[in-house]
């Protein structure tokens, strides 16, 4: 049982109140967790994380007991109960804990009945309808673009996806299949481990070793599709976290991971030393860099982010859609610039983590206007694993989180190989 004044819960209540009401995405947060120990740090984060998947859920069972919504930090410790106790959380401890936590601020202590009665009833009767509710939507910024671009069958099982949440998927240097039984894991169909109870991740064997790195399976395909060789200049733009450097390196490539951010490409550089593998670090912006010309380039160009919500379910209450015209603009120069630093005859990947053909499929079609000569490499796309239709009209291919459901799903992804003449 926990104690009352358990750490990860008023850590998970404390996040929640950032994203809620500063619009702070979590990976931004981490200075509310960074005095927590880790097993109580990585608890803070699947509770604050399970609480922002079904919050939509949560809401609509505590409206049934409230007259009106207290102040959003009262509120945020109600769904975060709501949503604990609902997933087979113990009654006792979530209850008694978050009453605690609701007295230990001087202006929410008047409170403390209304949270526990509510929790209360949550305990005993809060599962029963919690399953028969719809599944939580996405708001309506992005839904109906979504809608507009796959229609709303797709777009119903992709928030299926997102509310199922995201297992735990790795890369392996080498022997990926020795690697998965190693791990008790799964050997996906493109190569990737996936792990659906992996604890913590830094106590797992290899991981001291450097024998593998934590990459989303969608994330881990356009290096495969850039096919990097022994020897060969190859430039990873916009490197950071640095998943797609280390596959580059593993390959033998002579590698220059770039990145406008220090404190990213500090991770980057951590990531190699764990792994043994060597890259030249850069920090720097994109579209100032100056080397080549590269035998190939992959760019992973910032984008909305909207394909990785199944494992970051805080992006639609952080944002609203307001920066996506600044994000396109910037990925049509992002573009247009690595072109340029590509030699003759060299090939380049372009990617976005994105659900919206605006940041995929269209500025590919665009790019080929403007570029003549350049060309679209669909052989090239078809890397083991890959399903024939996720190919796109204009020579992409499109991935998205309800694709290989059955096995969990993967991220939102476009990926596009270009040819330049």
């Amino acid at each position: 049982m926990n104690s009352p004044s358990d750490p990860a819960r008023r850590a998970a209540v404390a996040l929640l109140d950032k994203v809620l009401e500063d619009g702070r995405l979590l990976s931004e947060l981490s200075g509310v967790t960074e005095r927590l120990a880790p097993p109580d740090r990585a608890r803070a984060l699947r509770l604050a994380t399970d609480t922002l998947r079904g919050i939509d859920r949560a809401d609509r069972l505590l409206n049934r007991q409230l007259r009106k919504p207290p102040q959003l930090h009262v509120m945020n410790i109600l769904r975060l109960g709501t949503v604990e106790l609902c997933m087979g959380g113990d009654a006792h401890g979530v209850v008694a804990d978050l009453v605690n936590l609701t007295g230990r601020n001087p202006r929410y202590t008047r409170l403390k009945g209304l949270v526990n009665a509510v929790l209360r009833h949550m305990a005993d009767e809060g599962h029963k309808p919690w399953k028969d509710l719809r599944i939580p939507r996405l708001p309506r910024w992005l839904r109906d673009p979504l809608v507009a671009a796959w229609g709303n069958g797709a777009v119903s099982a992709m928030e299926a996806a997102h509310f199922a949440g995201a297992p735990l998927d790795i890369t392996a240097r080498d022997d990926a299949a020795t690697w998965a039984e190693t791990l008790g894991g799964r050997l996906l169909p493109t190569g990737s481990i996936r792990l659906t109870e992996a604890g913590q991740v830094s106590a797992l064997p290899g991981y001291d070793d450097g024998k593998w790195w934590i990459q989303d399976a969608a994330a881990a395909l356009p290096a495969g599709i850039l096919a990097p060789q022994t020897g060969e200049r190859i430039l990873d733009l916009c490197a950071a976290p640095g998943g797609k450097t280390l596959q580059l390196a593993a390959a033998g490539a002579e590698v220059t991971a770039l990145d406008i951010s220090a404190k990213r490409m500090r991770r980057v550089q951590e990531n190699l030393d764990r792994t043994g593998l060597q890259a030249n670090c850069v920090t720097g912006d994109a579209l100032e860099h100056q080397g080549g010309p590269y035998d190939a380039i992959l760019l992973d160009a910032p984008c909305s982010a909207t394909g990785t919500i199944r494992r970051h379910p805080d992006l639609p209450f952080a944002k609203d859609g307001s920066e996506f015209g600044a994000l396109i603009a910037l990925q049509t120069r992002l573009l247009d610039h690595a072109l340029d630093l590509l030699k003759p005859g060299g090939r380049l990947v372009f990617c976005t983590c994105s659900l919206l053909p605006d940041e995929g499929e269209v500025q590919i079609e665009e790019a080929l206007g403007r570029h003549e000569g350049l060309t679209t490499d669909t052989d090239a796309l078809m890397v083991p694993g890959v399903d024939e239709g996720w190919k796109t009209p204009e020579g992409g291919l499109r991935l998205r989180p309800d694709f290989w459901a059955e096995l969990g799903g993967m991220d939102g992804f476009y990926i596009a190989c270009l040819r330049k003449s």
